[in-house]
């Protein structure tokens, strides 16, 4: 007990707290900067277990923030050496690897048997693949995202609204690291603050932080949120879809350029995101829609303007880049 005693003191935690913790069994996808810190306080907490998901391999340029790795662990795959990490630092916490991609093929097996998931992937598409699988099977979701010197953190689903209903419109940007920079330290608050959410969520402390949204502003040090437990879910939004599950009759859709890669299926149209809407190609009657880019925000254009000309359903595949690397 010595090692859980001084969050067993915490009163709005105590005795009852720690030992849903320990028998808590939790989802995390992402191995990188925002996972860091929350591997770190949910593994010393004594969560039971983790299951870890991330598809890629530790790289020179991520050790600056993501500081789980060490120089030793370039190229060993991230989830591996986070998870040999977590369980250095704490042995009583179980943790299962899982060196993949998250898709809408494969989200609800991965929340199978657990209680909570946390999004730290920072990936546009995982983000609402997430919460249109947490909303639709009552989980919490614990979601933060970083894009320059600005990020949040935001407990979504689980009985409060989806990220959709927070974010029902297209990001203005869609950034990423390697694009905008990144410090570690912002990945790091952002990241701490999503290991209290889930803490707060596992030991079933109140106030809840479902319907909450934290944000935090690196310029200024400022942090401000705001409660959207009223926020309304959309009554009409583009699900995402693995690239298996698009099928034979589909208007199907690549908006990527030749020169970024070839046609996702021989039959697709390439298109650019303007030539959808007015004036512009429909699908059949009956056929869904099915629109394809690299990272899903230009799917989510598309389909805005294909939307506005035609009422059939809309699905977004996000491909990733053809050289491995994540979107």
């Amino acid at each position: 007990m010595s090692r859980y005693a001084r969050q067993i003191a915490v009163p709005e935690l105590g005795k009852g707290g720690d030992s849903l913790l320990r028998q808590a069994h939790v989802l995390i996808i992402g191995a990188g900067g925002l996972a860091a810190p929350v591997l770190q306080y949910l593994g010393g907490a004594g969560v039971g277990r983790i299951r870890l998901v991330d598809p890629d391999r530790v790289e020179v340029t991520n050790l600056h923030r993501q500081t789980l790795f060490a120089q030793s662990d370039i190229g060993r795959p991230k989830a591996d050496a986070a998870a040999a990490a977590v369980r250095a630092l704490n042995p009583d916490c179980v943790v299962e690897p899982i060196v993949t991609t998250l898709d809408p093929a494969n989200d609800g097996m991965l929340c199978e048997g657990v209680d909570l998931v946390i999004d730290c992937a920072d990936n546009f598409a995982a983000s609402y693949i997430l919460s249109d699988r947490c909303h639709a099977s009552g989980l919490p979701l614990v979601s933060g995202s970083v894009i320059g010197l600005d990020g949040y953190a935001g407990a979504f689903c689980g009985g409060a609204p989806s990220l959709r209903a927070v974010f029902p419109d297209m990001p203005r940007h869609m950034g990423s690291c390697a694009e905008d920079g990144v410090l570690g330290p912002i990945v790091g608050v952002i990241g701490g603050l999503q290991a209290q959410m889930a803490l707060a969520l596992l030991g079933r402390m109140e106030p809840a932080p479902l319907g909450r949204l934290v944000t935090f502003d690196a310029r200024s040090f400022r942090f401000g949120g705001f409660q959207f437990s009223g926020a309304p879910e959309p009554d009409r939004q583009p699900r995402f879809l693995a690239p298996s599950e698009i099928a034979e009759g589909d208007f199907l859709v690549d908006l990527r350029s030749e020169e970024e890669a070839p046609l996702v299926r021989p039959a697709a149209h390439r298109l650019t995101t303007t030539a959808l809407g007015a004036g512009g190609p429909v699908p059949a009657v009956g056929q869904r829609a099915v629109l394809c880019c690299r990272s899903g925000l230009r799917a989510w254009a598309a389909a805005e303007r294909l939307a506005s000309v035609w009422d059939g359903e809309i699905c977004l595949v996000a491909l990733g880049d053809p050289t491995g690397e994540t979107p």
